[in-house]
C-alpha cells in the first residue's frame, strides 16, 4: 500500500467525530490532491467498504505521490458523520469519497457551501454540480444469479439477507426474482431485512431463520461480511452476494458473485477534478460501462443453463435485453409496467415495490 494511503478506524458514536476533526494533519504541497474516504463499516478482505477501496487505491497507483488519501473507517451514518466529512475538508481534503446513502444529507450540504471541493458519493440521487452519485446496476448481474438459483433450487424457495430497503436494494432482489421466474415461474423468494450494513450476528440469524424455512439459494444483498455466506456453506445451501467474491468462505456452494470494478470511475472523477471540469451528475453504471461483472461461478450449474447465462449476459451488455420490461407485475398482483414498457433509470433508482413471487412485504 502506498505510503500516502492514511487510515484512521473509529467506534461509532460521538467520539469519532470528535476525534477525527482533531487529529492534526501535515502540511501539503499546493499542487497536491488530497482524498477523504468515509467507509461504513471496516475495511476487511470482502465486502462493499474492500470493493471501495480496491477501486481508491487503483486511483492512487495512477496518481503516486501527487494523490494524499486519508481513509476513515466504520463511521455510522448520521451526525457524527457529517462532522467528521466536514472535518476532512477544514484539514484541506478537495475530494471526498462518501462510501454510504446515509451520507448523502451532510455531503450535499458541504458541495453547496464548498464549490471547490469535488464529492463522489455512494448510492445517492442528489445531485450538485461538484457532487456526484454513482450507482451499480447490480441488477443486470442478480438476474443471471435468479437463473442459477432456479437451476438448483430443489425446494423452489430462495431467500435474501438485505441490509436496508433501499431501492438499490430491492431492485436487485427484483431482478433475482424475474430471473428465476424465467427459468422456473413456481419460485418464491423469502427477503429479511438486517437493517445495517455491517451486523454479523443478525445477519447470521437471518440466513439461519431462511434456512429453517427449506429456502436452498441465499441472496447476501449488500452485507459487508462473509457471514450469510459461511451459514450458509456450512449448512450445505448455494449462497451468493454482491461487490467482491466471498468464494474462499464457501468452496463447495458457493453460488457467484455479482461484483464491481470502480477503479476507472473514480479515476476519472479525480482527473476531473484536477482539470478543473468534475462534471456532477447522476451515475448508473453496469455490465455496459464495464463497472459490474459477474464471476466464479458454481460448477453445479448445469452446462446448458451455463450457455443461456452466458448469452443472456451479452444480450444484457450489448443492449438487447431489458431486465425490467413490462409486464411486471407486483407481489400484490397489479399491473406495474405494461406489456413491452421499459421502465426508465429513473422509475429503477426509484422502486419501492417488489416483484410477484417476492412473497415478503416491505417495511413501512
Amino acid at each position: 500500500m502506498s505510503q500516502s494511503i492514511k487510515r484512521r478506524s473509529f467506534l461509532k458514536g460521538s467520539l469519532a467525530a470528535t476525534t477525527a476533526i482533531a487529529i492534526p494533519m501535515q502540511a501539503m504541497a499546493a499542487d497536491k490532491v488530497k482524498m477523504g474516504v468515509l467507509l461504513p463499516s471496516p475495511e476487511a478482505d470482502v465486502g462493499w467498504s474492500r470493493t471501495l477501496m480496491e477501486g481508491v487505491r487503483s486511483v492512487q497507483e495512477a496518481y503516486g505521490d501527487a494523490l494524499e488519501v486519508t481513509v476513515l473507517e466504520n463511521i455510522a451514518e448520521g451526525p457524527d458523520a457529517d462532522r467528521i466529512a466536514n472535518g476532512l475538508v477544514g484539514e484541506g481534503h478537495d475530494v471526498l469519497l462518501l462510501g454510504s446513502f446515509g451520507y448523502q444529507n451532510g455531503g450535499i450540504q458541504i458541495a453547496k457551501r464548498r464549490r471547490d471541493v469535488s464529492i463522489i458519493h455512494a448510492s445517492g440521487f442528489m445531485v450538485e454540480p461538484n457532487f456526484a452519485p454513482f450507482t451499480a446496476k447490480y441488477w443486470q448481474g442478480t438476474y443471471l444469479m435468479g437463473m442459477a438459483a432456479a437451476s438448483l433450487t430443489k425446494t423452489k424457495k430462495l431467500g435474501c439477507v438485505g441490509a436496508f430497503a433501499i431501492p438499490e436494494l430491492i431492485t436487485s432482489i427484483n431482478s433475482f426474482m424475474l430471473g428465476a421466474r424465467s427459468v422456473d415461474p413456481e419460485i418464491e423468494i423469502t427477503v429479511v431485512w438486517v437493517n445495517s450494513w455491517f451486523d454479523p450476528a443478525s445477519e447470521q440469524e437471518a440466513a439461519k431463520a431462511l434456512i429453517s424455512q427449506d429456502v436452498d439459494v441465499i441472496f447476501s444483498n449488500a452485507q459487508d461480511t462473509p457471514s450469510v455466506i459461511a451459514v450458509a456453506e456450512e449448512a450445505g445451501v448455494y449462497a451468493w452476494n454482491l461487490n467482491s467474491s466471498m468464494k474462499s468462505y464457501a468452496t463447495k456452494k458457493y453460488l457467484g458473485v455479482v461484483g464491481t470494478d470502480w477503479g476507472p470511475h473514480f479515476k476519472r472523477l479525480v482527473d476531473g477534478h484536477v482539470a478543473g471540469d468534475f462534471k456532477g451528475d447522476n451515475y448508473w453504471l453496469g455490465m455496459e460501462d464495464d463497472i459490474v461483472y459477474t464471476a466464479d461461478w458454481n460448477p453445479d450449474i448445469p452446462a446448458d443453463m451455463q450457455a443461456k447465462i452466458n448469452a443472456r449476459q451479452a444480450e444484457i451488455k450489448g443492449g438487447t435485453f431489458d431486465v425490467f420490461k413490462g409486464p411486471l407485475i407486483d407481489q400484490s398482483g397489479t399491473e406495474r409496467v405494461a406489456d413491452g414498457v421499459v421502465m426508465t433509470d429513473g422509475e429503477i433508482l426509484s422502486m419501492d415495490w417488489h416483484v410477484a413471487g417476492v412473497i415478503s412485504p416491505l417495511p413501512s
